[in-house]
């Protein structure tokens, strides 16, 4: 069994401290922290020879020098890098035991497998990231096709696999019918902070219901109402 988890702090030595506490408790229930998965890092600056910031769930957590907050720094939750190469080492599998079916049996199998990781990152900073997926994997699948017809030029590929279904999703592989999914159509929506002083139990309706459209002990029709009426009284 193992758990994961990270503590935070702004002075070193309550970090160290926390790290001893962790392991005299540990070994009472016949637990212990594994070297290779933990260490000690700095969000911003470079600590003890390891790179600034730190990888959690997939997710990679560091501060960036920024003059215009009055920090001098703002915190990014990117996929961490690791989680990018895990997933691009999917699609080779998947191309090369397709190399002779159908159209629409690779994009059955690529398209869970994308809509997933993109849908996992959807609510951190992955645009780029997304971008530059889908430029991999067109690439990777430019070569599926070309292996399949040696002899075709580039142009009759294009014109079988990849012809633009509309503007805005173009050399996307496709059998007519069916077409592959994209980390770009998965939506970025930003995670809004919850405000410190406030309770899903506080009894405020009208914060609750417009953030999550709901609140505890309140029928769902009075949230969707309240939501609806931009938190008026009709």
């Amino acid at each position: 069994m193992s758990h994961d988890f990270v503590i935070l702090h702004e002075d070193i030595k309550v970090v160290l401290q926390a790290k001893t506490v962790i392991q005299e408790w540990l070994i009472q229930v016949r637990l212990e922290l594994k070297p290779e998965k933990t260490c000690i890092a700095h969000t911003l600056e470079e600590y003890e020879g390891n790179k600034p910031g730190f990888d959690f769930l997939g997710f990679n957590v560091r501060q960036y020098e920024a003059k215009s907050t009055k920090q001098g720094f703002k915190t990014l939750i990117k996929p961490s890098l690791k989680s990018i190469k895990t997933h691009y080492r999917k699609y080779p599998p998947i191309s090369d035991s397709h190399k002779t079916a159908p159209t629409k049996a690779i994009i059955a199998k690529l398209n869970p497998v994308i809509r997933g990781w993109a849908n996992y990152f959807s609510t951190v900073v992955s645009k780029k990231v997304f971008s530059k997926m889908n430029e991999r994997l067109w690439k990777r699948l430019g070569r599926w096709a070309s292996r399949r017809h040696p002899n075709k030029s580039a142009k009759w590929i294009k014109k079988k696999y990849f012809s633009n279904v509309n503007r805005t999703r173009n050399w996307v592989l496709n059998d007519g019918e069916y077409m592959t999914y994209r980390h770009s159509d998965v939506p970025i929506v930003r995670h809004i902070k919850v405000k410190g002083n406030k309770s899903p139990y506080d009894g405020d309706w009208t914060y609750w219901s417009s953030r999550i459209g709901k609140h505890p002990g309140i029928r769902k029709e009075v949230t969707t109402l309240i939501k609806r009426q931009k938190n008026k009284c009709a």
